[in-house]
């Protein structure tokens, strides 16, 4: 990737941080790591950061609080950093708004490919900027230009008072706009894209993993219910009623399926 921004390590083990921060050099990123989540926090803050790494353990505060006060000013990528096989660390980072989380060790690859796969789907915010004035009709001093072919506005999919633009990557609830992480984002357009089939679990993993989970790639219990805390998430934002859903209905056993079209 070319000039992909800045990114900050934000990790308390020299070791790990200087691992992390040469991954992200590799991969082009400028790189700024901080030992401590408050010096970490001023950091992204201050070089507009795009993708963060966080670890859960810090000696000031922890990897939540640094999220929540990242997330109070920034729409970054973050990675959170957890400790093998704690699941717990797992779910708490995904409820806490981070994009992704990795287990300590990992593959210097999976972390490439992680942030990679998070880029190509960048999150879009719009610019709402009003249209210019229509000027006074005047009568041409040549003649017209061949008419130019009007380009296809973005795809948008609506569904039971609910519009996502997949181009824009924006969701529209009700007429307000409704802010989702990569990963929500992604698996409620793949939802609205399925027209009510159902998606297991598995299938949504290699939906949030992207490129990395091939068809081949085993795919654990802690992937699927990370997958059940990204839904959770979804249904919060949306207000969902669980005994009467609106949009996301659970298939026990198996996933999820996209609800009906009410009048």
């Amino acid at each position: 990737m070319s000039d992909p921004g800045v990114a900050v390590v934000i990790e308390d083990d020299a070791d790990v941080r200087n691992l992390v921060a040469a991954v992200l050099r590799q991969s082009g990123f400028d790189v700024h790591v901080a030992p401590g989540g408050r010096a970490g926090v001023d950091l992204v803050r201050d070089h507009d950061a795009a993708v963060v790494t966080v670890d859960v353990g810090l000696p000031d505060i922890d990897g939540y609080e640094v999220l929540r006060r990242i997330r109070a000013f920034s729409t970054c990528y973050v990675v959170m950093l957890t400790s093998r096989g704690d699941e717990l660390d797992t779910l708490t980072a995904l409820q806490s708004g981070a994009d992704d989380y990795l287990t300590k060790p990992f593959r210097p690859r999976e972390l490439r490919a992680r942030i990679a796969a998070m880029l190509r789907r960048p999150r879009v915010v719009p610019d709402r900027v009003s249209a210019p004035p229509v000027p006074a009709a005047v009568t041409p001093l040549v003649p017209p230009a061949a008419p130019v072919a009007a380009v296809a506005p973005p795809t948008v999919v609506e569904h039971n008072g609910l519009a996502l633009n997949a181009a824009a990557r924006t969701v529209v609830l009700d007429g307000r706009d409704l802010p989702l992480t990569r990963s929500e984002f992604d698996l409620l357009n793949e939802m609205l894209k399925s027209n009510g089939a159902v998606r297991t679990k598995a299938d949504l993993v290699r939906v949030v993993r992207g490129d990395y989970y091939g068809e081949d790639t085993y795919i654990s219990d802690s992937d699927e219910r990370a997958i059940e805390v990204h839904i959770g998430n979804l249904r919060r934002k949306l207000d969902e009623d669980p005994k009467n859903p609106r949009w996301l209905q659970t298939v026990r056993g198996v996933g999820y399926r996209l609800t009906s079209a009410r009048s």
